[in-house]
């Protein structure tokens, strides 16, 4: 359904006094949006800390100095709200107690005295949610960074010179602040539990990461889980001590839903506040957006956490069209992310590989490594590309992609393929934009789209990685079809050399197959296959070519030494 004009005129049942707790992106966009559709409404944001509107996604930077002033930090002030909007925004004041039979909040300010009670016609929880503390010995020497007074105590502590610092958790967030700890000249540890770092992605691709880390002088530890803080550092699960004057931990994020318990709302199965697809709490004058709720997903429909930004603006927005009567369409999330790693960037959207089999879904997997823009053009830097789809009607179920230029505009325009349903087999037929400094003529996810084509009807037979092994045991001949310079820099062990240019003529000395054949990145390796497929062979390709078997290996020496 589309959504109404804002110039709708509004039912005169609209509600008069509008409460929203908590601000930032969730909040901010209720309120803002609120007002924008009904100028006659009464609206009170109430937010505990004392900022209401900030980019928290930008705390990393700050820490590292990228971002000088904080005040760059501070999207909206009081003030201006009410100068533009009449809103009446009170920082510092905490909500302590919802009555839901009288639809009033009790308030407490940050000054004292007893508390404020407010009545509202709907209420509006944006509550957001609280960083994971350890509960280990000696955790309160750990820092966390999930608002700006947060960022201000690090602060304080990099303006003491650390010479060394450990940050607990190596996902986006954590990645972040390694990096900017690092700028002021910090040693820095990542520890992880997980086997790997950034575990949104799958290891083939996170190994990269985990590379261009320690290209950067950032020590990584994974497997290992910190069990005691001290006030030189930190001891791991497995006896080893690493030093740390400053241990930050980000290990993750729950939902705030110690309000929404006390006043009996319903809680989701995975700790967040229930709410359907409206954004409605179990009480239908309760409305719940942000981190503290449990979305709908896109892969299974099912209820799970996705804590990010743009989903909080977009839910704050609809929850102001549904109390002003206006009509939206139901869009579960996918879980679109993005993170710059020194010169890396990494990006996923909908599922990875892992959670895939975890759940026993079907799934097929394209890979590809092109160029982000034409490779004649200086500056062309590589970029590793994985589309997982169902093989039964082409959906896709999730993407990653590693490189550095151009990432973010590929994980985009497959998360709006993803999110318009289109089939995988429609990336082919996709016209982006091109010109040589920007993309190649056939773009990178026009490639994904040839390839998946290809792979879901029938024309390639591809292999992964882990398949290789098995195949070469059962009595599968292994081409390299690269030139012979490259199989002598790097080959898979029992290849033999066959140059694609060259495969006709050295057919009659390479037996009756079957043959598993292999290039530089699955481009020439499915030229190869094709040949020999018309020509009577059995032949299947290596997905991804020799990048990603390396990177698979890498991948999998790295897992093999956490165990």
């Amino acid at each position: 359904m589309q959504e109404h004009s804002p110039e709708t005129t509004l039912s005169p049942s609209v509600p008069r006094k509008v409460i929203v707790i908590g601000g930032v992106a969730g909040g901010m966009s209720a309120a803002t949006r609120l007002r924008r559709l009904d100028e006659r409404a009464s609206i009170t944001v109430l937010e505990r800390s004392g900022h209401v509107s900030y980019a928290n996604c930008g705390l990393p930077y700050f820490v590292g100095s990228v971002i000088e002033e904080e005040a760059e930090l501070l999207l909206q002030t009081p003030e201006r709200l009410h100068d533009r909007f009449r809103l009446d925004v009170r920082v510092g004041n905490e909500v302590v107690g919802i009555d839901r039979e009288r639809h009033q909040v009790r308030v407490r300010s940050a000054g004292g005295g007893e508390p404020e009670i407010l009545n509202y016609d709907k209420l509006i929880l944006s509550p957001g949610a609280s960083p994971v503390r350890l509960n280990i010995p000696g955790s309160e020497r750990m820092r966390v960074l999930r608002t700006v007074e947060d960022a201000q105590r690090i602060v304080g502590d990099v303006a003491k010179t650390p010479r060394t610092a450990v940050v607990v958790g190596a996902g986006f967030v954590g990645l972040e602040t390694a990096e900017n700890l690092s700028h002021h000249g910090i040693a820095v540890t990542v520890v992880e539990a997980a086997p790997q770092v950034l575990p949104a992605l799958d290891p083939e691709l996170a190994v990269m990461v985990e590379e261009e880390l320690m290209r950067h002088q950032i020590s990584v530890i994974t497997g290992a889980s910190v069990m005691e803080v001290h006030a030189w550092g930190v001891t791991l699960s497995d006896g080893r001590e690493v030093e740390g004057e400053l241990v930050v931990a980000s290990v993750g994020v729950r939902p705030d839903v110690r309000l929404a318990s006390l006043a009996g709302l319903a809680i989701g199965p995975h700790g967040g506040i229930e709410v359907n697809e409206a954004n409605v709490t179990s009480d239908p004058d309760i409305y719940a957006v942000g981190d503290a709720v449990e979305k709908f997903d896109g892969v299974s429909e099912e209820p799970s956490l996705i804590a990010l930004a743009n989903v909080a603006n977009r839910q704050g927005r609809r929850v102001a069209d549904h109390i002003c009567g206006l009509s939206s369409r139901h869009v579960p999330s996918i879980g679109t992310a993005v993170v710059r790693v020194f010169g890396m960037v990494a990006a996923t959207t909908g599922w990875n590989e892992r959670r895939l089999r975890e759940a026993g879904r079907q799934y097929q997997v394209v890979r590809a490594h092109p160029m982000n823009h034409a490779s004649y053009y200086p500056g062309a830097e590589p970029m590793s590309l994985k589309l997982l789809f169902d093989p039964v009607d082409g959906m896709i179920l999730g993407a990653q992609a590693i490189g550095g230029a151009g990432v973010d505009k590929r994980i985009d325009v497959l998360a709006t393929a993803m999110s318009a349903g289109l089939p995988v087999e429609e990336l082919a037929n996709l016209e982006l934009a091109y010109a040589p400094p920007f993309s190649s003529a056939k773009d990178p996810v026009n490639m994904l789209g040839y390839i998946a084509e290809n792979v879901r009807f029938g024309e390639c037979d591809i292999v992964e990685p882990d398949e290789v092994q098995p195949l070469v045991d059962a009595g599968w001949t292994l081409l390299d079809v690269r030139t012979p310079a490259e199989h002598l820099s790097g080959s898979v062990p029992g290849s033999v050399s066959a140059p694609v240019d060259e495969l006709r003529d050295k057919l009659h000395h390479l037996g009756d197959g079957p043959f598993l054949v292999y290039c530089a990145v699955g481009l020439r390796g499915h030229v190869a296959t094709m040949l020999l497929s018309e020509l009577g062979f059995q032949a299947r390709n290596l997905n991804g070519g020799y990048r990603t078997y390396t990177a698979f290996n890498a991948a999998r020496r790295v897992e093999s030494t956490v165990v």
